[in-house]
């Protein structure tokens, strides 16, 4: 899968932003979009998050293209460290705002949440 395959304002974004995918994001992207389980093992900053959240980036735009992105949460991303939160904003605010800026689209909002959860018996 290559970037071709993602909505037109999304590759415009891709090819604009990084040129090329990476390994891990050409052979992890059709396994994402196929909704399949994926672990993608690779090296720190070769494009891991980016790979699952373009694959969402990609279905929101294309819903709000189409007018059909629905008033609910439509992403959720769980991060095993607190330090990771990092990726929601890296990989997901800010593809989410340029990606809007290219199309004068009104895209969804990120909310974050850090912290503990009780646990409750």
């Amino acid at each position: 899968m290559s970037p071709q395959d993602f909505d037109p304002l999304v590759e415009e974004w891709f090819r604009t932003r990084f040129g090329v995918p990476t390994e891990p994001q050409v052979l992890g992207w059709p396994e994402i979009r196929a909704g399949h389980d994926v672990l993608i093992s690779a090296p720190t900053g070769s494009g891991k998050t980016l790979a699952a959240f373009l694959i969402c980036l990609d279905r929101l735009v294309r819903a709000a293209r189409a007018g059909e992105l629905p008033n609910t949460t439509e992403v959720v991303y769980v991060s095993p460290l607190k330090a990771l939160s990092n990726d929601v904003h890296k990989n997901l605010e800010v593809p989410l705002a340029e990606i809007a800026e290219l199309a004068a689209l009104q895209l969804p909002s990120v909310s974050k949440w850090a912290g503990s959860v009780p646990i409750f018996w």
